[in-house]
């Protein structure tokens, strides 16, 4: 029995903060806390549920978290908050001894790029603290890196190829939408491209490498490769692969969409000034854009996300292995009012939870979800809404590109 506190109330913190309530026997007290309370109280009202209170916080601000973990006294934060708040939220947790959860690494706000250096740097001051940070801890970053553990512990002697492949194939009917924060997406998306080969990081431009794969339940969606955060822990801590790579589907209205964005200059990130006020075109065109926690009532299909990988088994002769889930927008959306690109995220953050407070993933110290043991973790995120699948020795594709 123990206390969380949720940092943020968007799509995801919406989430989570449902599954959490649904399992009482670990998580006894959830407080949800953002900037703006208002948001918290009406999820909080949704849920129905006495365990469930509220806070207001600013995540921007070391002094104002530590306010509210001295007030609350939580043994885990899980932080669904923005990126640029994560090493805040980390200090915090330093200073009142409360361990950590993210599902997004760490970026500057005034440059487009991530990686997992920043938290890493934590490493030797959680581990003397005694307090566990669990990074990456949703569904890509989280259970893709849990997939791979999963396939390296039963599957695989050598794993030399990965690819992650992730496919919305759902329809919200808007003219253009994203499904998590807009500023946060488009920043992710109009960078350049990066996969691993042979020991190198191979740099393409934005969306520039394209072909179709073929998705359960779903059939063939162009993909383009990208780069993800979590390529950058896997390569390490699975040292035999050869080649790591992203790969997303987006379509063509989206894309035509996101290229009048950039064209037109919304997509920076640097201010400018309008009418004597400085403003970031991007952060503009968030607040004009649909929120992403209301797309839910009118989204039909599904998503698609999963591990292709290849190698050699464990008698050492080649293996294909495809690790999916496959999420209905709809049936998200009746179990908690959100999307499933909100679900497949929320519901894996409230599993790596579980996997602490029940003793399953304490290690002190700074860690990627993909070095705990991963078969507790995924035996939960079936039973809990995301069933995956497998398939051993099918044709994975990605090879041909």
């Amino acid at each position: 029995m123990s206390k969380v506190i949720i940092i943020g109330c968007g799509g995801v913190g919406t989430v989570v903060a449902h599954k959490c309530a649904q399992n009482p026997e670990v998580f006894s007290e959830i407080v949800i806390a953002s900037r703006t309370k208002s948001k918290c109280d009406a999820v909080a009202k949704a849920i129905g549920s006495p365990n469930v209170t509220t806070d207001r916080v600013d995540a921007d601000s070391v002094d104002d978290l530590v306010a509210l973990f001295r007030r609350h006294k939580p043994e885990l934060v899980i932080n669904v908050a923005l990126p640029y708040q994560d090493l805040t939220i980390m200090d915090a947790c330093l200073e009142c001894g409360v361990n950590y959860l993210d599902t997004a690494n760490y970026e500057p706000k005034d440059v487009a790029h991530f990686e997992y250096s920043w938290q890493w740097a934590y490493r030797e001051r959680f581990e003397k603290a005694g307090l566990t940070a669990i990074l990456g801890c949703g569904f890509d970053p989280g259970v893709s890196g849990v997939f791979t553990a999963y396939a390296a512990k039963h599957y695989f002697s050598e794993m030399e190829y990965l690819d992650i492949v992730d496919c919305n194939a759902g329809d919200h009917g808007k003219a253009f939408a994203t499904n998590f924060n807009p500023e946060i997406n488009i920043r992710e998306i109009t960078q350049n491209g990066r996969y691993f080969s042979e020991g190198q990081w191979v740099v393409t431009k934005p969306l520039e490498i394209h072909a179709p794969l073929t998705y359960p339940n779903i059939g063939p969606r162009e993909s383009y490769l990208l780069y993800h955060e979590e390529l950058e822990s896997l390569v390490q801590n699975f040292p035999t692969i050869k080649r790591a790579r992203f790969w997303m589907t987006f379509g063509q209205e989206y894309l035509t969409h996101l290229r009048v964005i950039q064209n037109i200059g919304m997509a920076r990130i640097d201010e400018v000034e309008y009418n004597g006020t400085k403003i970031v075109p991007l952060q503009f065109l968030k607040a004009v854009l649909p929120n992403p926690q209301d797309l839910g009532e009118n989204y039909h299909g599904e998503t698609s996300i999963g591990c292709r990988i290849s190698g050699k088994d464990k008698e050492g002769k080649p293996l294909t292995y495809y690790i999916y889930n496959n999420c209905s927008h709809e049936a998200a959306y009746r179990e908690t009012g959100m999307q499933a690109v909100s679900y497949t995220t929320g519901v894996p953050a409230m599993a790596g939870a579980m996997m602490f407070l029940t003793g399953k993933w304490v290690k002190p110290g700074v860690h990627n979800v993909e070095e705990f043991n991963p078969d507790p973790f995924l035996e939960v995120i079936a039973a809990q809404g995301l069933p995956w699948h497998e398939v051993v020795g099918g044709d994975l594709e990605v090879d041909k590109i």
